[in-house]
């Protein structure tokens, strides 16, 4: 059990590794989930708009062929004028056969309908009668189930009276056991008592061999003990919980400043699971000029922890910290600071091996979601790729279209002017079939009397024509 600060109350309460897993896979799910949302939702959004312009501009496309055929159709509607009369024929010769399956399937429908009726009479009937028989049926059953509960009741009685017996028997029996087990108690408590008195009583003197030892110490070895009590607890369970980890000195002054350990840990596929910059202080970790001044806080270490992290690159920092000891808050186990510093714990000692346990444990559960968040960006990345993919189709469309458009202007006009010029023909041509009607007419009122009437000559030369050929 771990004891957690409220960061909001202050106040602790102690939760298990399962119950802490737990609450750090809700936060990781909760932002994990928003975060999917929201890019399927813009996914979705940049879909649907590309969807829409490609559909306007097939939509443009379509209407400037519907013009061009709708010119087409005008031509035709003048031919298809000649067969309107075999059309109006085969329409009411259609209709005449509609008319005659429509009488026929009228009479099919009063047919059914009366059938159906009879039907509905015939199981109206066979349903009462049915119901009948289920009642009886059920008659029947309830007086058999009556009897049967009567036999059920004298039995339960039987069985009641002994089962109380054997309960009176348990009772009497644990009554005894209990007696036992306060007895033992009590030798319990009295053995216990005796244990941790001389427990108490060996601390005292521990402690007071400590407290003798440390104000013996220099500054620089109180400090190198504590990073050697750290070095060695970690080296103590390397081999069982932390195979694969590494926990080195930070040797890199490069920046001005460093940080005293860092740890890191890796998968299989060597990918980094989880960093922590560790930084230990104890209380005698002062030099001599600072010895009149006031006790240092673990607050004047947090923000160069915090700089270390982020020069080091680890994700974590961690403060293993002596300072403060009559602090409760300190002493109340693991302190999250990250309300001020980015993912930052301040600890006591012994808290050193369970908070890299609950940071690493934690880190490995939060290694499912970000494979799928990995997921996530390769999916979005196909999305780009799609919309890149679309665009370029959009512009070679938009060029191809622009070409077609073109064309089609090209044709129309060229189509405009041989209409033009086959308007000019049929004028010529109907002007000259008025022409060759005027001179038909003309002909067709040609006779000899018109022509010789007022020409004495032609009329005398017909005459002696006339008389010529009489003979003959």
């Amino acid at each position: 059990m771990n004891e957690i600060i409220c960061p909001n109350c202050k106040k602790a309460f102690k939760i298990d590794e399962a119950g802490y897993a737990d609450v750090v896979k809700q936060v990781r799910d909760s932002e994990f989930n928003a975060q999917l949302h929201e890019r399927l939702e813009l996914a979705d959004k940049d879909k649907n708009s590309a969807v829409e312009l490609a559909k306007a501009e097939v939509v443009s496309e379509y209407g400037i062929k519907v013009a061009s055929k709708e010119s087409e159709i005008t031509g035709l509607k003048e031919k298809l004028e000649a067969g309107e009369i075999a059309k109006k024929l085969a329409v009411t010769e259609a209709t005449g056969t509609v008319l005659k399956e429509r009488d026929s399937l009228t009479s099919e429908l009063r047919q059914a309908k009366q059938d159906k009726l009879s039907a509905s009479e015939l199981a109206k009937v066979t349903l009462e009668f049915e119901i009948q028989r289920m009642a009886g049926k059920k008659d029947t059953e309830i007086q058999e189930l009556k009897s049967h509960l009567n036999g059920i009741e004298d039995k339960h009685a039987l069985a009641t009276t002994t089962k109380v017996n054997a309960v009176e028997k348990d009772r009497d029996k644990l009554k005894n056991d209990l007696e036992q087990s306060r007895l033992q108690q009590q030798l319990s408590e009295k053995s216990l008592k005796d244990k941790y008195e001389t427990q108490i009583k060996d601390r005292d003197a521990s402690i007071d061999r400590l407290l003798d030892m440390k104000a013996r110490l220099s500054t620089k070895m109180v400090g190198e003990t504590l990073e050697e009590h750290c070095e060695c607890e970690f080296n103590r369970v390397r081999a069982m919980a932390f195979s694969t980890a590494s926990f080195k000195k930070d040797n890199d002054a490069k920046s001005g400043s460093k940080g005293d350990y860092i740890f890191r840990d890796s998968d299989e596929s060597d990918t980094e699971i989880l960093s922590i910059m560790f930084e230990m202080k104890n209380e005698s970790d002062q030099t001599a000029s600072n010895q009149t001044a006031s006790k240092q806080k673990n607050e004047d270490f947090l923000k160069e922890l915090d700089k270390d992290r982020m020069e080091k690159r680890c994700e974590y920092a961690v403060l293993v910290s002596l300072l403060e000891p009559d602090s409760e808050l300190y002493n109340s186990g693991i302190v999250d600071v990250s309300h001020r510093f980015k993912k930052m714990y301040v600890v006591r000692p012994q808290f050193f091996i369970p908070i890299i346990t609950l940071l690493r444990n934690a880190a490995q559960n939060s290694l499912k979601f970000k494979s799928e968040l990995a997921l996530v960006k390769s999916q979005s990345n196909d999305v780009t790729k799609f919309e890149r993919q679309l665009e370029d189709f959009k512009i070679s469309f938009g060029k191809n279209w622009r070409l077609a458009s073109e064309g089609f202007e090209e044709a129309i006009k060229r189509i405009d002017e041989a209409i033009k010029d086959l308007e000019k023909t049929k004028e010529a041509l109907h002007k000259s079939a008025n022409n060759l009607r005027i001179a038909n007419d003309k002909a067709d009122d040609l006779t000899v009397k018109k022509l010789t009437n007022g020409n004495p000559t032609m009329t005398a030369k017909f005459a002696e024509l006339k008389n010529g050929d009489a003979p003959e």
